[in-house]
């Protein structure tokens, strides 16, 4: 690679009768073929770039037949190439050391001569319509929504009435523009204005307003007098009239800084923490300790407690609480969170019901039964009756959706009364709900899973916990339990199951008033042996929905087989049991919900829990296996889970799974001694 200039004649023009141009010459060493090229200068008018291709160059006359070589390339020679000459004046480092190695000696550079069209052009020259526009659209593109927030105050105390006023700062990066709010405290007696400052480039000294004209780019100046018609206007290029402004910029602002702002003295105190990431990333700045605001004697700072009256008992707590606060009162907020959080989602109703009765001393009041329902989403509580019949109380609402506080406590007093929560509510607990005395005697399924899942906020639902208790209390007469409450070896299936009311009598035996009804069920729920005690047997449910198809004339079960088989694509014969749910409910069988998911319970399953349609087509039928009419029943409370007397809490347990995670060890030893009972050893042997 070789360096070089030519000489070209320039035919009229102006200072200048010749143009010095600079090529860059390559030759290449693999088939000896050379390529020039001119590098491109901007505004030169010329067209540049490659001025002769790669080829082999012939020595011009009068040699012939011979190409320029690497040994006819050197530098101050001058090569002869299509008829214009070339001074070769430097090479670079690979070209200098390959020649030398090859025993040729390379010259020093040799400089270039100026070109007089280059002089001329150096002189300066303003042009007649200059282009003052500054590009601001890389700063725009990089620090666009990127702001600064300071922090600060100006004491305005020295003038009559003057006060220190808390500001805020905010520097926009992507133009170096400040506007300055000012942060007003309630109650302080002052209108609360929208900026300070607008938004704008504020300069370091302010001497008055500037005159008109000066933010514009140009300036227009008159060339000829004052005469219209022979006026001439021209750009002023050299910007005489024009006034310089510093204006403040990020490096100039910081935690102590004291600025200027049209005449107010403004001291920074502090920044936000995108400010400081800025300043220790851009300017390597570490301390930001904020700085205090000066108090003057004349400010007092003394906080007022608001007063808030006793509860006077009319109302809820939060609406008389309303009235304290201002003339017109609002309405009470809800937590809108938890209200979406335990809204009702599918078939998810954030619900809890419970089966409960009444404690009184009235013997007409202690056969009265209660469902109690307790919604998660704001913690109230309503209370319903199922009377029987003849007994003289009302099928009815009892208390409605409120919450409920709890007793005993002083309620005419300004702190806020407690009330009762959803964990507080569980089989077995006493509760007094506006002096009526209640014991919960059972729950649905959903209200036991939902404890279950969530058992970190329902400590009668978590079973690690009561599982440390029964170890605990165990303990002590492992032995004599295991010898008293061990079931018989079941021959057909291999495993041991103890019933539900001998474990109740074990607990209630050896732990007594320690462990709550709910804690039994939910051991036995985990541990269930999956035989599910069958209150109502699938006979007697068919009867009943024969009963009722007779009663209301259903015939439509043709229809009833054609949604069904349209639902199921596959043909597979099983459907969820939520889509047949749907297709019964939108067949309009006029049957009670109760009895529809009764039914469904009896159907045959699949493994997946899918219900096979067809087995539900024969239980509908009634032309096939018909039934004797059943005796009239009230459906919605017969097949109700309240009408259950037994928890739900399965046919027993899986002794060996019970005792396994138990994990009582202290009595092992003792029990080898005993090789007459074989049934201990085979428990702790498993």
């Amino acid at each position: 690679m070789f360096k070089a200039f030519f000489q070209e004649t320039v035919q009229e023009k102006w200072k200048t009768a010749f143009h010095i141009r600079v090529v860059n010459i390559s030759f290449f060493l693999e088939d000896g073929t050379m390529k020039i090229v001119e590098p491109s200068v901007d505004n030169s008018g010329l067209e540049q770039g490659v001025l002769v291709r790669r080829q082999r160059i012939p020595i011009p006359d009068p040699v012939k037949y011979r190409y320029y070589d690497i040994l006819d390339l050197n530098v101050g020679k001058k090569p002869e190439i299509y008829g214009r000459v070339y001074k070769i004046v430097d090479c670079d480092k690979f070209t200098r050391q390959f020649l030398n190695r090859m025993g040729i000696p390379v010259p020093d550079p040799i400089a270039i001569p100026k070109d007089p069209y280059h002089e001329v052009r150096k002189d300066e020259a303003f042009p007649k319509k200059p282009n003052r526009v500054v590009d601001t659209l890389g700063n725009f593109l990089k620090y666009d929504r990127q702001v600064l927030r300071f922090y600060g105050y100006w004491d305005d105390t020295e003038s009559p009435h003057g006060i220190v006023h808390d500001l805020e700062l905010h520097y926009y990066l992507s133009d170096n523009t400040m506007e300055i709010k000012e942060n007003i405290p309630p109650n302080a007696g002052r209108d609360y204005g929208p900026m300070l400052v607008k938004r704008m480039k504020i300069p370091k000294f302010y001497s008055g307003l500037q005159p008109i004209g000066t933010e514009n780019r140009f300036t227009i100046l008159n060339v000829l007098g004052e005469n219209v018609r022979q006026s001439y206007y021209m750009v002023d290029s050299l910007d005489t009239g024009k006034l310089s402004m510093d204006y403040y910029k990020d490096n100039e602002l910081g935690i102590g800084a004291e600025i200027n702002i049209f005449g107010r003295r403004i001291i920074i105190t502090d920044m936000d923490a995108f400010t400081q990431k800025y300043y220790r990333t851009k300017y390597g700045l570490d301390d930001f300790t904020p700085l205090i605001r000066p108090r003057k004697a004349d400010e007092v700072y003394q906080k007022i407690e608001r007063y808030i009256p006793p509860y006077n008992g009319f109302g809820s707590y939060e609406d008389s609480l309303g009235n304290c606060f201002s003339v017109m009162p609002k309405a009470p907020k809800t937590d809108f969170i938890k209200f979406l959080y335990y809204d009702k989602q599918g078939f998810n109703s954030h619900v809890l019901r419970f089966r409960a009765k009444m404690i009184s001393k009235n013997p007409e009041d202690e056969e009265r039964i209660f469902i109690i329902r307790v919604f998660l989403m704001d913690d109230t509580i309503s209370i319903f009756e199922l009377a029987k019949k003849n007994s003289g109380f009302q099928r009815s609402l009892f208390k409605k959706r409120m919450p409920i506080m709890l007793p005993d406590q002083d309620i005419f007093t300004s702190k806020k009364p407690e009330y009762y929560k959803s964990y507080d509510f569980y089989i077995g607990a006493r509760l007094n709900l506006y002096d009526f005395h209640f014991e919960i005697t059972s729950a649905d399924v959903y209200g036991l899973r939902y404890m279950e899942l969530h058992c970190d906020k329902f400590p009668k639902a978590n079973r690690k916990l009561i599982m440390e208790k029964l170890r605990e209390s165990l303990q002590p007469v492992y032995k004599e339990f295991i010898q008293l409450y061990a079931p018989p070896k079941d021959t057909k299936e291999n495993i041991r199951i103890l019933e539900y009311e001998k474990l109740k009598e074990a607990l209630r035996r050896y732990m007594g008033d320690k462990i709550t009804e709910h804690e039994m069920v939910t051991v036995a729920r985990y541990y269930s042996s999956h035989e599910k005690i069958e209150h109502r047997s699938r006979e007697y449910v068919r009867r009943l929905l024969h009963t009722e198809l007779h009663r209301f004339l259903w015939c439509d079960l043709d229809r009833l087989k054609e949604d069904l088989r349209h639902w199921d694509e596959d043909g597979t014969g099983f459907l969820p049991r939520e889509s047949l749910y749907t297709i019964l409910r939108g067949c309009r069988i006029p049957v009670d919900v109760e009895l529809l998911n009764s039914m469904l319970d009896h159907l045959r399953k699949a493994e997946d829990d899918r219900i096979d349609y067809n087995d539900l087509l024969r239980f509908i039928n009634v032309k096939i296996d018909p039934l004797p009419p059943a005796e009239p029943v009230n459906v919605k409370t017969a097949l109700w889970w309240a009408s259950e007397k037994e928890p739900d809490c399965g046919g027993g347990i899986n002794w060996c799974e019970f005792v396994k995670d138990l994990d009582i060890k202290a009595e092992e030893d003792a029990t080898e001694g005993n090789n007459d009972n074989t049934e201990t050893e085979l428990v702790l042997e498993y």
